[in-house]
Order: C-alpha cells, then structure tokens, then sequence
C-alpha cells in the first residue's frame, strides 16, 4: 500500500487477539486502519499474515500512528486495563490535537475511565472508555461494546463503534 499521511480512518494500539481481530473487523466495514504494536515482529507478523491485502497499514511509533490518522483523530487503546493505559494516554496527549479522541478498549473500571476523561478533557482532547464483549470471535464479527465517557466524542466515533 503506498500511503501519505494522514491516510487512516483510525489508529489503534495492541495487536494481541483482541486488537488484531477489531483491526480486521474495522477494516472489513470499510474503514482504514492505522496500527502499532510495541514490539515490531507482532506487527509485522500481523500485516504480512492476517491482514495482508487489506487497508490497514503498520507504524512503528506512536508520533507515525498520530500522524497517520485523519482528524479528529480517534486512536483506539487495546493494552490490558491498568498503568498500561495511563501510560499510553501520558504519551499520546502531547501529540494529539484538541478534539482528538482516545478510545479505550481494555475494560478499564469505570473510576479510571471517568478520572482519565476529566484528564483527557482538561488537555482539550476527548476520550471514551469501552467494555468490549464477545470474546476474540465477537472482536472479529461484531462485539458487544458499552461505551461512555466524553459525550461530545460519540458523534465523531458513533459509525466506528456501532
């Protein structure tokens, strides 16, 4: 795929079973698909294998899948709930712009998810925490999402989520 920037519909972050069969299912619906792995042969295993043929294209940094996405931007967070996902966010605040949305997919407790909204807000950026249900085959075909958090950011995410 020949790519300029930004070329993508969205970003996503984790390619274990869950992040790597809701890239496919994004894709599969129409959208294009911008993704990073921290570990380089996990991406590159998932481009060459699964996804191979299809719109979605890899990075290996977090600025490269920032830049590859179309504003607003929504970058989706598929890394096991906790001090992972605050890192995350730590790291992509500085490089997001103001109305940009960070979607996180790792059914975080709801606590977390409204103290990183109030925090993600306060920088001028948007964010929504999602419960993700049905499992690697529903991550595949169509999973059962709840999401909640910023309320201004569901008209820019209501068509990727639904």
């Amino acid at each position: 795929m020949t790519i300029t920037a930004p070329y993508a519909d969205v970003g996503l972050i984790g390619l274990a079973v869950m992040g790597a069969n809701l890239a496919l299912n994004m894709e599969s619906r129409g959208f294009t698909v911008a993704v990073y792995n921290r570990t380089a042969a996990t991406t590159e295993r998932f481009l060459t294998q699964q996804a191979a043929g299809r719109r979605v294209a890899g990075v290996d940094n977090l600025q490269a899948l920032v830049a590859a996405v179309c504003p607003p931007r929504r970058i989706l967070l598929m890394v096991k709930a906790g001090e992972a996902v605050d890192r995350l966010i730590a790291q992509l605040v500085p490089l997001m712009d103001s109305g940009d949305i960070i979607i996180d997919g790792g059914n975080s407790h709801y606590a977390d998810t409204e103290r990183r909204t109030a925090e993600v807000e306060s920088r001028g950026l948007l964010f929504v925490g999602t419960g993700v249900s049905g499992g690697e085959e529903g991550a595949l075909r169509g999973p059962a999402l709840m999401p909640g958090g910023s309320p201004a950011a569901w008209p820019v995410v209501q068509s990727l989520l639904e």
